[in-house]
């Protein structure tokens, strides 16, 4: 899965999204509106995580859902 398959589809990705990162909001996730780049900052900021870090956990997530497909 790449990500414009979770920006395509952000309202069904945005609950597992959050699952996964419980401290963002729902308005957040609102205005990351599927952009990649917007959601690991915001990971970043309210984490306190290096941007590598965020990185592949996000991969990982993403990785998650191929295996669940």
């Amino acid at each position: 899965m790449n990500w414009d398959t979770i920006a395509g589809n952000w309202k069904q990705y945005k609950a597992k999204i959050k699952e996964k990162w419980g401290f963002l909001t729902d308005e957040e996730l609102d205005r990351i509106a599927g952009k990649k780049d917007m959601l690991i900052a915001k990971i970043e900021e309210k984490y306190g995580l290096t941007r590598d870090r965020v990185e592949k956990a996000v991969e990982d997530f993403l990785k998650r859902f191929d295996k669940a497909a």
